[in-house]
């Protein structure tokens, strides 16, 4: 197995909360990371329909067979078992005593925090990041494999394995979440979706485009980031209040999926593809987020323009002021790809400050306005904590 950078932190808080959570999209590696850490625990999955049965009918009965403790896999399936939980957890002294996964992120947090607050420690698990994989080979075929682990840990080739991925995604997670008659529309609206990938969300243009209301785009938008499949960046204001009022921009954690949904064929289709500016900040952008994740932080950065077009594509908030990043795809470095970070600082009155353009070559340069990274050298290396 791949050691995930998470390990550590799982472990120690293993020591200290009587409920351990792992969220992620499916086979991002829950399970496999669940049974490595816990081995002597028992191992149960409300996937199986005996199991998740027992689960929904007898609640009680279905925990006392755990009464030491258990890897329950997929609780999402069953969610008023974790009310049943919380009365377990409270009557035992003991710590990680229960590991949940689930591969539902909304609709399960609402459960878990409400009936287990204070006793829960929650994880986000993607897919692999970049620091925890062998060297990369070169650019495309990176951005064309993704990071999902049965790309490595079983050799299957992008090609075969995210369009099984997605159609499996869509035949169990999407009716489980919703009832949608006509899957194939809504896999239409996920390829829309990938082609809007690092750009504004515009609902209006997304609902036009599939046929459906307004309402509807907005619904399935949500049901997408439900299952780790795209996650909105907020845009950065002064005000707080004001954040939410702003179009977000729409990503997909990985680069693979989002591949195989715009028709890429071959890692060789990327060079010189009309989206590949979009896809390598799409996999630059899912590669911070996993940053903040396997720290186990839960705030995501933002993305900052304003009316005149200048713009900063991620600005990370976990500083003050915040880090600017400038992300480009170009395999070489021009001085006018640090104009938004040079009217950043500007603007902020912070000419000394931290700032990194990522870009598609390999060398770190270090230039006036910020230090230039290689698209290959680790993010956990920035000075963004």
């Amino acid at each position: 197995m791949i050691k995930r950078l998470l390990e550590h932190k799982i472990k120690e808080l293993g020591t200290k909360f009587p409920v351990i959570f792992i969220a992620g999209p499916r086979q991002s590696g829950k399970t496999t990371l669940a049974k490595a850490l816990f081995p002597h625990k028992p191992y149960v999955t409300l996937e199986n329909p005996q199991e998740r049965y027992r689960a929904q009918t007898d609640p009680q009965l279905f925990l006392s067979d755990y009464a030491t403790g258990a890897i329950i896999d997929e609780v999402q399936r069953v969610p008023e078992l974790l009310s049943y939980l919380q009365e377990k957890v409270d009557n035992s002294a003991e710590m990680g005593k229960y590991i949940l996964t689930g591969s539902q992120n909304f609709l399960l947090m609402e459960s878990v925090t409400q009936s287990l607050a204070g006793r829960v420690a929650i994880f986000r698990l993607l897919p692999f990041s970049m620091a925890e994989l062998p060297p990369a080979l070169s650019l495309e075929e990176t951005l064309f494999q993704g990071q999902y682990p049965a790309i490595f840990d079983r050799q299957i080739a992008p090609k075969d394995y995210y369009p099984n991925y997605i159609e499996t995604y869509l035949e169990r997670d999407i009716r489980s979440l919703k009832q949608i008659r006509d899957l194939s529309l809504f896999q239409k609206f996920m390829g829309l979706c990938a082609g809007r990938s690092g750009q504004l969300l515009n609902l209006s243009s997304l609902s036009n485009e599939t046929g459906i209301s307004h309402n509807t785009a907005e619904s399935w938008i949500s049901l997408l980031e439900t299952s780790f499949i795209v996650f909105r960046l907020q845009p950065y204001h002064t005000n707080f209040h004001k954040r939410l009022t702003k179009q977000p921009k729409l990503y997909f954690y990985d680069t693979g999926i989002l591949c195989s949904l715009l028709g890429v064929r071959t890692p060789a289709d990327l060079t010189h593809h009309p989206l590949r500016g979009s896809i390598f900040e799409t996999f630059i952008l899912s590669e911070l987020v996993k940053h903040q994740f396997n720290q186990n932080h839960r705030q995501l950065g933002y993305f900052w323009r304003d009316s005149n077009g200048n713009e900063i594509d991620y600005l990370d908030d976990n500083n003050h002021p915040p880090i600017p990043i400038e992300i480009k795809s170009s395999l070489t470095v021009q001085k006018d790809q640090f104009k938004g970070i040079r009217y950043w600082k500007n603007l902020q009155n912070t000419p000394d400050l931290n700032a990194y353009l990522i870009y598609g070559g390999d060398e770190t340069q270090t230039w006036p306005q910020a230090k230039a990274i290689g698209w290959k050298d680790s993010l956990d290396s920035l000075s963004t904590k």
